[in-house]
């Protein structure tokens, strides 16, 4: 697609990335061209995400969301959600596009209604929260009757990450210095969110680990339960995402080792490695790989890392296919959708 031929929403392919130097840049996910640039003045870009109906994408930054319209090329958010009082971490939608969910460092998970104009945070009961936190403990909240339960993978380690697979089989999360996640599960119904406890002393730890439970239950009045399924010691350092593919057959894990990280869901043996690091022994460390996305094909996953690249990989073998250079400062947070609509 040329930029001055049509918009970001009509191209099949959506391809977003921001960070650290207060843009969001649309990409050609094909040729590596960079088809629009959108001004995020206010902050840095913590976190990217697509409605399902792949019309707008909302930014997540410093104390506020911005809704930017994927089918027009106007430079400012057409929408404005304001009123949080801290750094907002994590942002996504409900499959059905009438929620939208926020999480970050203020300690709060809110939802909200997209359906009405009124711009303000709702509570909504039928769903579930899942709860990752600075402490090292997973919450699993059924909100409509409040009962609360409690997982403790690894005790005063954070946890960074997690995410529900599309089968709604398992749960993957990840652990190690103080992050924040959250996510929406529509078959489900719920929520998960990672937030950090002020004045919460972490204890650092060489390596990020993976866990992973099977999902049971879930269905009508009952209570989802967390089986657990495998422990795989994933990273020589803070791991800080993971991602389950649409296939629901892959998993991938992104570290401050400069790896991403594919595992089979079969056995949860590694795949493949993504690495950025540097085969020249002068060269200092390229950055951390801090957020990926893959294609609804599963063969391939878009990465987003520090030294300010975005890259698509070949999830089989391993190979650059594209790089997406453009970022000033580190890339952070990516959003990728190649549906089509039916």
């Amino acid at each position: 697609m040329n930029a001055a031929q049509g918009t970001v929403g009509s191209d099949p392919v959506i391809l977003a990335t921001a960070g650290y130097d207060h843009t969001v840049r649309f990409w050609q996910a094909h040729s590596g061209i960079c088809t629009r640039t959108v001004q995020h003045q206010d902050s840095q870009v913590n976190a990217l995400e697509i409605t399902p109906d792949r019309s707008m994408i909302a930014a997540a930054g410093y104390q506020h969301i911005r809704m930017y319209d994927l089918n027009s090329n106007n430079p400012n958010p057409v929408i404005n959600y304001d009123g949080v009082s801290k750094n907002i971490t994590s942002v996504g939608f409900h499959e059905d596009g009438r929620w939208m969910y926020t999480g970050g460092e203020d300690c709060m998970a809110r939802i909200w209604d997209l359906r009405s104009r009124n711009l303000q945070c709702q509570r909504i009961f039928q769903a579930e929260l899942i709860v990752g936190d600075q402490s090292g403990a997973i919450h699993i909240w059924d909100l409509k009757t409040d009962h609360n339960e409690q997982l403790i993978p690894e005790p005063e380690v954070s946890v960074n990450s997690v995410h529900i697979d599309p089968d709604a089989s398992y749960m993957a999360a990840v652990n190690s210095s103080v992050s924040s996640e959250m996510g929406w599960h529509g078959q489900l119904g719920c929520v998960w969110v990672g937030i950090q406890q002020p004045g919460h002393r972490s204890r650092r730890v060489p390596q990020g680990n993976c866990y992973v439970w099977n999902l049971t239950g879930g269905i009508g009045e009952e209570v989802t339960q967390l089986i657990p399924k495998t422990k795989i010691p994933a990273h020589n350092r803070y791991a800080l995402q993971c991602k389950f593919s649409p296939d629901s057959t892959l998993l991938a894990t992104c570290s401050a080792d400069q790896t991403c990280k594919i595992w089979r869901t079969s056995n949860f043996s590694l795949m493949t490695e993504l690495s950025i690091k540097s085969n020249n022994p002068g060269e200092t460390s390229r950055g951390w790989m801090w957020d990926c996305a893959f294609s609804g094909d599963s063969q391939y996953i878009v990465t987003a890392s520090s030294d300010n690249l975005a890259r698509l990989w070949c999830v089989e073998t391993g190979e650059i296919k594209r790089e997406y250079s453009g970022h000033q400062k580190a890339v952070v947070c990516l959003a990728f959708n190649d549906s089509v609509l039916g």
